[in-house]
């Protein structure tokens, strides 16, 4: 008789167990899981315990917390993270992006900087790229950093290799311009040109644990459809180091579901989901 470990791994998952889990996905990345995310916990770990041939929630939570060089907790991490997201999403902050970066350069500034804070598997960054290189000439200095903590999905990003799925919402314009049709795994995927890979970085950071490595100042900053996932604390952390990181009269986008009443301090709203410092 066959054992379908799958069932014997979610019997093992009791509540004090659970909750060890939370903490510990609180404690590392600042996200909170409630309740209502047990299954969800449940399914995407038994997947990693399957692959390390555990059955176990309890063995599998030892082995993250035993593991020194860090690498389990990041495949925890890339195990339970949601990564839903297409070019062009939430348009209206990308044309204020190209009237931003137009009004820069017109008026003299000699290096724009980028920052696409939970980038995922690299649709924010690329669409950047796209209003970069239809709002300046080529010759502009603009960077892009595109951070995120999964690295599974910055190995995505970093390939410039999207569906059509993620491209429904693309002018057909920039598609023809900016990609190039491709088959790989017998599938038809869409490789994304050399000159929008070139204006971006792609970098593993933890949002839930400033100050961050780098130096800024950036121009534009997008934090969007990530701080639901934190509670008011680690959210009040991040947006005083987006702040900080932030040029005089930048500019902050973040979701449109995303309200941050009371935590900015020295920023002030200007459209809906848009911030200014």
């Amino acid at each position: 008789m066959m054992i379908d470990n799958t069932d014997q791994a979610e019997q093992e998952l009791s509540p004090k167990i659970f909750l060890r889990y939370c903490d510990l996905i609180y404690d590392v990345a600042g996200i909170k899981l409630g309740a209502q995310k047990e299954s969800l916990l449940k399914a995407r770990v038994s997947k990693r315990m399957r692959a390390l041939g555990m059955n176990c929630f309890e063995e599998y939570l030892s082995h993250i917390e035993n593991d020194t060089s860090g690498t389990e907790i990041v495949e925890l991490l890339n195990a339970i993270s949601t990564n839903v997201t297409y070019f062009f999403r939430e348009r209206a902050h990308f044309d204020v992006l190209g009237e931003t970066l137009t009004k820069l350069y017109n008026a003299g500034q000699t290096s724009i900087r980028i920052w696409s804070a939970a980038c995922s598997s690299g649709e924010e960054p690329y669409t950047m790229a796209i209003m970069v290189r239809e709002s300046l000439p080529e010759s502009a200095d603009v960077k892009i950093l595109a951070t995120d903590i999964s690295t599974k999905v910055l190995q995505r990003a970093k390939s410039g290799i999207f569906d059509y799925k993620s491209m429904e919402k693309m002018p057909d314009k920039y598609m023809s311009k900016y990609f190039t049709r491709i088959t790989e795994a017998d599938a038809v995927k869409y490789q994304a040109s050399d000159s929008l890979r070139k204006l971006i970085t792609f970098s593993r950071i933890n949002l839930a644990k400033p100050p961050f490595a780098m130096r800024g100042p950036f121009d534009v900053v997008f934090c969007r459809n990530v701080m639901i996932y934190f509670d008011n604390e680690v959210r009040r952390g991040l947006l005083s180091e987006i702040e900080r990181l932030l040029n005089p009269k930048g500019l902050l986008m973040v979701g449109h579901a995303e309200s941050l009443s009371g935590m900015l301090s020295n920023m002030k709203s200007i459209r809906p989901s848009i911030y200014v410092k």
